[in-house]
């Protein structure tokens, strides 16, 4: 009989929690286990003028930088993932693109078509992007900081469990707290940038189809009702 795996979310609330319940609804066993907590921080608003459109990759600089975001009103939004672009577009602005892959693929094309001034809302500890010709401005609005796991981490760790990786430094907190322990665990990652960063030695790594939290979850899916003892994936 296939046995059913407890699904471990590790990312910040309230994106955690939304994942939670979306996965619960698809009947699996989610576990509420965040590693980080998101906040607000203080920024400076750029004069709008000075830029041809606005990226976003995360949803939480949508949901954490406040009511400045209504000057940038007029920039149109190239938002990475249908997370991202539903929070802009709840802020109340204008998405025009929205990337099926990663933040640098997204500014590969935004570049390609003469973009030249790009501001860049994101978190304070961002991952730099090739803005190639063009003047690529990050603005960190939000941070999100590490906090101790919670109390049944190890326990569920210990045994057979599939693992949710959101984000670059997410997949790095991850591998610290599962070194030396991986060879029964599954990882699910954002995207291939992010399972680079989760080192080796897992039972596997699975990618999502696109880079949204849907896409993880549909993933996840399949591999809970996996056997564990079935083959290991190639990572």
């Amino acid at each position: 009989m296939t046995e059913s795996l407890p699904l471990l979310v590790t990312r910040a609330d309230p994106g955690g929690a939304a994942t939670v319940a979306r996965a619960r609804a698809l009947g699996l066993d989610a576990r509420s286990m965040p590693l980080f907590a998101a906040r607000a921080i203080d920024w400076t608003l750029p004069d709008p003028a000075g830029f041809d459109a606005l990226l976003v990759t995360s949803a939480q600089a949508m949901r954490l930088a406040g009511p400045g975001l209504q000057a940038l009103a007029a920039l149109p939004v190239h938002a990475v993932g249908a997370a991202s672009a539903a929070a802009a577009e709840a802020a109340g602005l204008r998405v025009v693109e929205v990337g099926t892959r990663d933040g640098q693929q997204l500014l590969d094309g935004m570049t390609s078509r003469n973009y030249r001034h790009i501001l860049w809302l994101c978190g304070r500890d961002y991952s730099a992007l090739a803005a190639r010709d063009a003047a690529l401005t990050p603005l960190p609005c939000y941070a999100v900081d590490p906090v101790e796991p919670p109390a049944d981490w190890a326990a569920l760790i210990a045994a057979p469990a599939v693992l949710l990786a959101h984000s670059g430094r997410g997949a790095d907190r991850i591998a610290a707290l599962t070194e030396g322990q991986r060879g029964h665990l599954t990882l699910v990652a954002i995207s291939p940038a992010v399972a680079a960063r989760a080192g080796g030695d897992w039972q596997a790594i699975a990618l999502a189809d696109r880079p949204d939290d849907a896409a993880m979850v549909a993933q996840a899916r399949a591999l809970c009702h996996k056997s564990p003892r079935q083959g290991r994936a190639k990572e």
